[in-house]
């Protein structure tokens, strides 16, 4: 029978950090600088238990600040675990007052751990007939776990959470009794605490033998039955086994001066909780929580980064969903309805729509209907008849809405659902807002999906698709099999959401200053892109198929060659196999590292270290290219030809990278390679849409470079472009202290690395191992550069303290990129971050200025041009030019690109044609 006494105790600073690391690629801060993502994800977790579990009785436990009987016990108890981040140690007075503000105990006792109290009371509290839910997300506490005494794990990625009893732990643990968990950890270890346990002995093994042997006590009694290496482990550790079993017990017996019923819940105090969230500039949890607005109400106000929760964190449980009485979602399927609603969006300057459709892939997808939306919580949906004939007139009748360029067009993905109208011939023209990609342009790492942003921000749950044609498989349905009202009220839904968030979107982008970057540069390019994709580009499969046997013929000779070096026949493409011929076998080196499956490690980056050690490792890092080229481009490419258009489509996504740069997927044409001669055949197979045409490439010569000169305003670095000169030889005739003329290729070739390298923040350790330079060489020359470039550390250093001081950097044109590890006590961690904090706003900025160019190209080529452009490669725009127009597209081109923005270095682009992509670079 369950209790009607239910008592949570809950972690403290296990929920703490974990609230606090789920914010960590986008920290909550107030106007103050304070980052409050740790208070905020512990009132939120707070907050959903109480009103979800209700639970009469109440606790929170801390650990003290000082030292612990474990740290008498073990002075190396937890020395590897990182320092406490700052931002966290700040938020701990601000926590312990909102606790005390909801009348609840906090429980903390000298010398004894969160997990021992919770322990202690957990037990004390058993006895007197309470039900006990330990909320951890810590899996120590499976010890403690009895009928009546339960782990509360918080959700994780939108799961519900879990309620673990002894059952729950049994089979976790794949134990006969929860108290064997101790034992199990004394053999595992915990690294996080430094808890050594038996060296070897992982968390597998561990459970298998205590399955086995039930304890400590009697495995170490039948040490002789074990046998090899698990043998040797435990017999030469046993003392440091039962210490280790000491130190991961919890201890039960805590002298703590508390009674369970003074745990009571209580009503908490309004007027403090108040003070305090306002102090925080908590709002919209403040409305939720003190009730002065519906907890189910859709929230339209306070800033993005308080409202966004991340999935990883517990949510308030209680978004709104559809209820036709809220909203006024109608169906569009009468003639003289349909004249009527054009009459009304003909007087709207802007519109929000969406395509619903029978698939995703946009040259096979049929439309099914349109809805549109210019106010919230009203929107139409017009179906459309399945009979395109019969549609025709529906068509033309909405595409003067679409053409009108007074009228703003609104949309998630609008690039999906410009192309189905393109398709049947709708153009959709004036200035576009896309809520995907001005939430981008906030949160570059975040995600962008309509339903989560729906979720996150306005606190409601969408209609999912499943619920409309069903999951994945042999059963699913397509748009067009589901009856029109409950497909209206899907459709009406996504264009009313995405205006609601177009409203709030808008006003963000205003705040923080990105209005330019989105309403020059990333709202214009969805046109662009657009355009780009429809086109595609053509190949040639003849060209690919003998290219294939080429393959196939150089590929057995290598294999061949690689038997014959191992003295035997194995399997090239197996990590095992490859690691015992070379390590074992071959002997090739005595310090390689095993992965976590106890195989060598024979990645790329392994093998480029030991070429020069044995001729065989040269021959496989060749079978793996000839693998690559063959399974991922020669044999594909020909299978992703569109059979309407007889071209490959590729698609771009314009919110993944947070640097702002493009990348290419179905299929990935930024990736065709271009830099080794087997990989270059490839691009012969790309040709021209016909014999009246030509592909011209044009490339941004060291743009990068060009924007850290303009960045850095280094003069030496500024006149070497402004001059024309060779960067990498005038780099390399400062560094090495030689005239030009003296310039070697072995010098050029470092100084290039170095160019690179440094706007990438390279180590001496790094730039070493690209060089295959000793560090003490690679340091030197990474002194002598910034001594001739010393404007360059000077931009590098201010970059990481902007960051510091920010929590982001900026390109040129304003995009920020978002670095809340900068100021991590991890010095791997926070490296990475100083490294971003360099490069980001340089690639950043190369990013914008070619995008801009590609604008301006394409506004040309609508209006003047049979040519097209056809696709780009980050620093590389393709053109499928008509003959005739080549002079004209040339000049256009270089025009465009080299005055797509103003730096103190001139940008500079190089040209080429040809019949293939291959010839035209």
């Amino acid at each position: 029978m369950i209790s009607e006494k239910k008592l949570f105790l809950l972690d403290a600073y296990a929920l703490i950090f974990r609230a606090y690391f789920a914010f960590i690629s986008r920290p909550i801060k107030n106007s103050k600088g304070l980052n409050t993502s740790a208070i905020f994800g512990f009132v939120n977790s707070l907050d959903e238990l109480l009103r979800k579990e209700k639970p009469t009785h109440i606790a929170v436990a801390f650990d003290p600040p000082s030292p612990t009987f474990r740290h008498h016990l073990f002075s190396a108890y937890k020395a590897n675990r990182l320092q406490t981040p700052e931002d966290i140690k700040l938020s701990i007075p601000y926590i312990k007052k909102i606790i005390q503000a909801y009348n609840i105990a906090i429980l903390e006792v000298e010398g004894y751990e969160a997990d021992d109290v919770i322990g202690t009371v957990s037990k004390t509290a058993h006895k007197a007939g309470y039900e006990v839910f330990m909320m951890t997300p810590d899996k120590d506490y499976a010890q403690l776990v009895a009928d009546g005494i339960y782990m509360y794990k918080p959700r994780r990625s939108g799961n519900d959470n879990e309620i673990w009893g002894p059952s729950e732990v049994m089979s976790n643990f794949e134990i006969s009794n929860p108290e064997q968990v101790i034992d199990i950890l004394a053999l595992w270890g915990d690294a996080s605490d430094n808890i050594p346990g038996a060296p070897g002995i992982g968390e597998k093994t561990a459970k298998k033998l205590i399955s086995e042997y039930n304890s400590i006590d009697n495995l170490i009694a039948n040490i002789d039955k074990l046998k090899g290496k698990q043998k040797e482990s435990i017999e030469n550790n046993i003392e440091q086994i039962k210490l280790s079993k000491e130190l991961a017990t919890i201890d039960i017996h805590v002298p703590i001066n508390i009674r369970v019923e003074e745990l009571i819940v209580k009503e908490p105090n309004r007027e403090l909780l108040k003070a305090i969230f306002n102090d925080l500039e908590f709002k919209t949890l403040a409305k939720r929580i003190l009730g002065e607005e519906p907890v189910n109400q859709i929230a339209t106000q306070g800033s993005l980064f308080e409202m966004a929760v991340t999935s990883s964190l517990p949510t308030t449980g209680d978004y709104e969903k559809f209820d036709s009485a809220k909203v006024n979602y109608i169906l569009i399927e009468k003639e003289d309805e349909l004249e009527k609603l054009i009459e009304k969006l003909k007087k709207q300057s802007e519109i929000c729509f969406d395509t619903e459709t029978t698939g995703l892939n946009v040259l096979e997808a049929d439309i099914v209907g349109l809805s549109v939306c210019c106010n919230e919580k009203e929107a139409y949906y017009i179906p459309f008849n399945r009979d395109f004939k019969a549609s025709k007139n529906t068509l033309d009748k909405i595409a003067e809405i679409f053409a009108n360029e007074r009228i703003k067009k609104i949309g998630h993905n609008l690039k999906f659902d410009c192309q189905i109208l393109n398709r049947y011939g709708i153009s959709v023209k004036g200035n576009y807002f896309d809520t995907m990609v001005a939430h981008y342009l906030i949160q570059p790492e975040r995600r962008h999906k309509l339903d989560i942003l729906t979720e996150e921000l306005l606190n409601y749950k969408m209609i999912s698709i499943e619920e409309l044609i069903g999951k994945k498989g042999d059963n699913q349905l397509n748009m067009s099999q589901i009856p029109v009202e409950t497909v209206k009220d899907y459709a009406c839904e996504d264009a009313d959401f995405t205006f609601r968030l177009y409203n709030l979107l808008k006003t963000e982008i205003e705040e923080k200053g990105l209005s330019k970057l989105a309403s020059e540069i990333e709202m214009p390019l969805i046109k662009v892109l657009t355009d780009i994709e429809l086109a595609g580009f053509n190949i040639d499969t003849e060209a690919l198929k003998e290219y294939e046997k080429t393959l196939e013929r150089d590929i057995k000779i290598v294999e061949n060659e690689i038997f014959t070096l191992a003295g035997e026949a194995f399997n090239i493409a197996s990590p095992k196999q490859l690691g015992i011929i070379l390590f074992e076998k071959l002997k090739i080196s005595s310090d390689t590292k095993m992965t976590k499956t106890k195989q060598y490690s024979t990645g790329e980056e392994i093998l480029s270290r030991l070429r020069n050690d044995h001729p065989i490792v040269n021959k496989i890092l060749d079978y793996r290219t000839l693998t690559k080229l063959q399974s991922t481009y020669v044999t594909v490419l020909p299978k992703l030809i569109d059979k309407k258009t007889g071209r490959i489509h590729t698609s771009f996504n314009q919110v993944i990278a947070a640097t702002g740069r493009l990348s290419s997927i179905n299929p990935n044409l930024q990736n065709i390679p271009i830099r080794d001669d087997r990989g270059r055949e490839i691009r012969k197979s790309f040709i021209p849409a016909g014999k009246d045409y030509v592909l011209v490439s044009a490339d941004y010569s060291q743009i990068e470079l060009r924007v850290m000169a303009h960045m850095s305003n280094d003069q030496n670095m500024i006149e070497a472009f402004s001059k024309g000169e060779d960067i990498h030889r005038s780099t390399a005739a400062k560094i090495f202290k030689v005239d030009d003329s003296q310039v070697t290729r072995e010098m050029r070739s470092k100084a290039k690395t170095a160019n690179f390298g440094i706007i990438y923040g390279i180590s001496a350790f790094g730039l070493s191992q690209r060089l295959n330079i000793p560090r003490s060489e690679s340091k030197e020359l990474i002194d002598s550069y910034f001594i001739s470039f010393p404007k360059v550390r000077e931009y590098m250093e201010r970059s990481i303290e902007e960051a510091k001081m920010k929590g982001y950097v900026s390109t040129i044109f304003g995009r920020r990129r978002y670095l809340p590890d900068i100021h991590s006590s991890n010095a791997i961690v926070r490296g990475i971050a100083e490294r971003n904090a360099i490069n980001s706003p340089i690639q950043g900025s190369a990013a914008d200025i070619i995008k801009l160019a590609m604008i301006r190209i394409h506004e040309h080529l609508k209006s003047n041009f049979q040519s097209k452009m056809i696709l780009q490669v980050h620093d590389e725009l393709v053109f499928d030019v008509f003959e005739p127009e080549l002079e004209r597209i040339i000049e256009l081109v270089k025009n465009e690109m080299e005055n797509a923005a103003k730096l103190k270095v001139p940008l500079e682009v190089e040209l080429g044609t040809g019949k293939n992509w291959l010839e035209a670079h």
